[in-house]
């Protein structure tokens, strides 16, 4: 628990519909990602991550690809997990759910015996992700049509 609010992986189907309702909000709505983009098909088998205030609104969330699914995202490395999705409510942001998101994902990820993280960060939030711990490895490339850089963190 953090100040204010829990995280736990979402369970339920009432958890993971709040979850896709916080990445409409924030990707489809704020950064005009289409939706057929934002929800795939790495959805159905991904361990996602909930952040919920102490009165239930949720905050933010968070998903985990492992297998297959990660191989595909980080070039085909099996004991890599990978890290997407993360959003954060605009009347969330600066207390720290993202970085309490990302700690719970690589905690999923030790507990699937995963040794590194790996993650497409947009570009505004490379510096974000470098506080936690991530590297920057290859060249800049569009997802949506936004800037994104692959990173990476041991976690084994």
């Amino acid at each position: 628990m953090s100040a204010g609010f829990v995280l736990r992986v979402a369970e339920s189907e009432a958890d993971r519909e709040a979850c896709f309702a916080v990445r409409r909000e924030v990707f489809c709505v704020e950064q005009g990602v289409p939706e057929e983009l934002e929800y795939d098909a790495y959805d159905a088998g991904a361990v996602h991550v909930i952040a919920v205030r102490d009165d239930g609104v949720t905050l933010g969330t968070g998903r985990l690809l492992t297998g297959e699914a990660a191989a595909v995202k980080n070039g085909g490395a099996q004991d890599v997990g990978a890290l997407g999705r993360l959003a954060v409510a605009k009347a969330a942001r600066g207390l720290g759910v993202g970085a309490a998101l990302v700690g719970a994902i690589e905690e999923a990820a030790k507990e699937r015996g995963l040794s590194a993280v790996d993650l497409h960060a947009q570009t505004h939030a490379l510096g974000f992700y470098e506080r936690l711990g991530y590297e920057v490895y290859g060249p800049e490339f569009p997802d949506a049509g936004i800037p994104h850089r692959a990173m990476r963190k041991a976690i084994g």
